[in-house]
């Protein structure tokens, strides 16, 4: 039985990698949906025309990891593709945010992503691909979103170390590092800070990201970038020296933070 399994499907790119490629491969017997909320995933399996298996699970819980793991020995599928697009980000200073949510980023965007993986690659023959979210902000430390960048600066080198490992096995693996995309990721990002004012002015569709995406992964490309902008910067981190455009970026999120001290009323920013 041949298979694409999607974490994070519930919503945002997940729900657009399930519905874009569901619409494009006609191999493929069953999709796999891995995420939290059963009902949004059984919402999103009523537009698909492939079967559906809904796997309810929070890859924060280590019970969950093996129960995926037994589902996988149990039914020994043929997985295609892995798309691992779980993952969350909060903005604000790390000192200034709990230990304990920032301490589930990394669970859920470094070690749920690298055991799903793990846990997967015995299923995966040749020409299977690999497809993880990374993000333009695994390209330079960012002051106020630390610990989100740091999380996905190791999608990014493990993808590309795993890449070279699974070459000989035929195996294609491509990180996809977009900008700010337009989801409901922003809906936690924001809780206790608000982003960058400059990001919203290249925010992109989740539809064409996607789009991009596989393309990229069609073509055998390590990393897919979207956009213009997102090149731009992308370029820029490769030239320019990281410190000053650390300590820019820093001041220009300070400049334009809320001043208001009360949250009831409108905020006003310089």
């Amino acid at each position: 039985m041949n298979v694409i399994v999607i974490t994070g499907a519930s919503s945002g790119m997940g729900r657009e990698f399930a519905l874009q490629l569901d619409r494009g491969l006609k191999t493929i017997d069953e999709f796999w949906l891995i995420a939290r909320r059963a009902d949004r995933m059984k919402e999103l399996s009523g537009h698909m025309r492939h079967r559906v298996k809904i796997l309810p699970l929070d890859l924060t819980a280590e019970g969950d990891i093996s129960l995926f793991g037994e589902v996988l020995q149990e039914e020994r599928p043929k997985i295609r593709m892995l798309v691992n697009c779980a993952g969350y980000g909060l903005i604000g200073d790390f000192s200034a945010l709990s230990a304990q949510e920032q301490a589930g980023e990394v669970m859920l965007n470094c070690r749920a992503l690298m055991e799903i993986t793990h846990a997967c690659l015995p299923y995966m023959k040749e020409k299977s691909r690999i497809i993880q979210l990374a993000s333009s902000a695994a390209f330079l430390p960012q002051p106020g979103f630390a610990v989100y960048a740091a999380t996905k600066a190791f999608v990014l080198s493990f993808s590309r170390a795993l890449r070279e490992e699974l070459k000989e096995r035929g195996i294609f693996v491509t990180a996809v590092c977009p900008g700010p995309v337009q989801t409901e990721f922003f809906d936690v990002a924001e809780r206790y800070g608000s982003v960058l004012g400059i990001k919203k002015y290249v925010m992109a569709q989740p539809e064409r990201v996607v789009r991009s995406a596989l393309a990229a992964s069609c073509k055998n490309r390590p990393m897919s970038v979207y956009g213009p902008a997102m090149n731009a910067f992308w370029l820029m981190t490769r030239l320019l020296p990281q410190d000053p455009v650390l300590h820019l970026t820093y001041r220009m999120k300070k400049k334009g933070e809320c001043r208001c001290a009360d949250p009831g009323k409108d905020c006003q920013t310089e």
